[in-house]
This record gives C-alpha cells, sequence and structure tokens, in this order.
C-alpha cells in the first residue's frame, strides 16, 4: 500500500485531522525560510497531543552539523529526518539513530543512478524549484523511471487529487507526500482536499491489487 505523507503542517488540528483521515506520516517543516516553518516549542505540542503509529518527519535544509541534527530531531520525538539541501552521502551516514530520508531535485540532469551513491536507502523526489519543496510544481516523471532499484522512493512535487492516481500507476513508489496539493493556503491545510487526497491513493491501491 502506498504510504501518504501530509508535510507542511503548522498547526495541531490539520495534523490531528491528517490522521484521523488516515495519514502515515506528518512532516514538520524546521527549515526557517519556508512559508510552512515550525519552531521546537510548537511542534513539541503538535508531536505531544497526537496519538501512537504516527511518523513524525522533520524537514531540514543543509543543517550544519548531522550529530546535532540527530539529538535535536530525538529531543522532540522524531521518526525521521528529510534532508532537503546538499548533505553528502558521508553526513547522511553520520545519522544513525533517526531514519533518513534524502530528497533529490529532480530536472533534465537528475540521473535515477546517482542514488546509488547513497546506499540503499529512502528518497523523496521533488521538483526542482528555487523554494526547495512545497512549491506546487510537478517534474517529468519519466525522468526517474528505475528508481526503485536504489531504495524506497517517495514521490513529491505538485501532487494533487487529480494525478496523485497516474503517479501511483506509474512509478509504484512506496510513498507520495503532498503540502500545497492539499492546502488553502501556504501552511494552512484544507480539511476536504486532504480527505479527497488520502481516498483517491487508497482507492488507486486497491484498484492495483484487483488489476488482473
Amino acid at each position: 500500500m502506498t504510504r501518504v505523507k501530509i508535510c507542511g503542517i503548522a498547526e495541531f488540528e490539520d495534523a490531528r485531522d491528517a490522521v484521523l483521515l488516515g495519514a502515515d506520516a506528518i512532516g514538520l517543516n524546521f527549515w526557517p525560510n519556508s512559508p510552512r516553518y515550525v519552531d521546537a516549542s510548537k511542534a513539541s505540542k503538535i508531536i505531544e497531543k497526537l496519538p501512537p503509529f504516527v511518523t513524525f518527519v522533520g524537514i531540514f535544509v543543509n543543517h550544519p552539523d548531522p550529530t546535532n541534527l540527530e539529538d535535536f530531531a530525538l529531543s522532540l520525538g522524531l521518526h525521521a529526518v528529510q534532508l532537503h539541501g546538499n548533505e553528502t552521502p558521508d553526513y547522511c551516514s553520520m545519522i544513525q539513530r533517526v531514519k533518513v530520508i534524502k530528497a533529490m531535485r529532480v530536472d533534465s540532469n537528475f540521473r535515477v543512478d546517482s542514488l546509488r551513491t547513497y546506499g540503499n536507502g529512502t528518497f523523496l523526489l521533488d521538483a526542482c524549484s528555487p523554494g526547495l519543496g512545497g512549491s506546487g510544481e510537478v517534474f517529468d516523471w519519466n525522468l526517474v523511471y528505475g528508481a526503485n532499484a536504489f531504495g524506497s522512493i517517495i514521490i513529491a512535487g505538485g501532487l494533487t487529487i487529480e494525478n496523485v492516481p497516474q503517479v501511483i500507476n506509474t512509478l509504484h513508489p512506496f510513498g507520495v507526500d503532498v503540502a500545497s496539493g492539499v492546502e488553502s493556503r501556504p501552511g494552512k491545510k484544507d480539511y476536504e482536499k486532504m480527505r479527497r487526497f488520502i481516498e483517491a491513493v487508497q482507492r488507486t491501491d486497491v484498484e492495483l491489487m484487483g488489476a488482473p
């Protein structure tokens, strides 16, 4: 089954609704330049109020010290860190106590075999945009065929209720990641959009299981 991550959560009510609707993971953005930024205090309160069986993912960009980043993640109760900067394979390998999701920006220069240098990890493939994610831009999915051979693949970048069935049918990713596609404005989630997005993913999975 395709996992769903609702990213850029900035309010507890949105996190609660996402979980109740069936989201597997919640993304909390710790990059100060993001319109979806949350500080540690607010993130901690969101995490504390949510029930078990939810995966909490922190989004970071070029944090200078991987050990300090790991300590910060553990202190908040994050299960994974999602790295959107220029973090090298060596940097990623220094983080051992929480899972690492390495975000890769896909454009015409992207090569699937570049994932090999990071080992058999988890990769979020996103559109190449100035804002480092959450732009609502879709990349050319043809550029990432075969990515599943190099690890667990999460697709992001302009996903919506309308196009998420196509990306699941085309790429069969481990998960899909959505922010702007389920928002009324940056950082504010829309309940109906989240509901319809998650239902679209679940319906597509059921159809795939029934396919001959």
